[in-house]
């Protein structure tokens, strides 16, 4: 039987540092599912978590030290990797987003899953899970 693999959007990466549920569901499961996020998930991750942390009055690099233990259970995918699927999931995207087709992409070449709080992602033909709902899909 193969791995479940699962596509992590940044927002949930960003979760993952601000708080402890989503760290704790993918810690949890890292050894039994493959998560994989693109690269520009972490860039942007790694872009916005400062402002949000200084807002919130935490500390920012022992934060980003989470994100970078992080990196160690989450397979970043590059963009040249993702080319292929580049115009079907801006098609698929076309009038939400088109910037996080690259998430899109990486669940199609996978053929996986996206666990996501966007709604951008829900009806473009891929499964969708949210925080809410995923430990269930995870542990079927």
């Amino acid at each position: 039987m193969s791995r479940k693999a699962l596509v992590l959007d940044a927002n949930i990466l960003i979760r993952a540092v601000l708080g402890q549920k989503v760290r704790e569901i993918i810690i949890n499961y890292a050894s039994s599912i493959d998560f994989f996020t693109p690269l520009v998930c972490f860039e942007d991750a790694y872009c916005y978590l400062p402002e949000l942390l200084a807002k919130r009055g935490v500390e920012v690099e022992p934060a980003l030290a989470v994100l970078d233990q992080l990196k160690r259970l989450i397979q970043s995918v590059e963009k040249e990797w993702l080319e292929a699927f580049e115009v079907q999931a801006r098609l698929r995207l076309k009038l939400r987003d088109e910037d996080d087709w690259p998430i899109l992409a990486t669940a199609l070449a996978l053929n996986c899953p996206i666990w996501t709080e966007d709604a951008d992602f829900f009806g473009v033909g891929v499964a969708t899970w949210t925080t809410s709902n995923i430990p269930h899909h995870l542990s079927e």
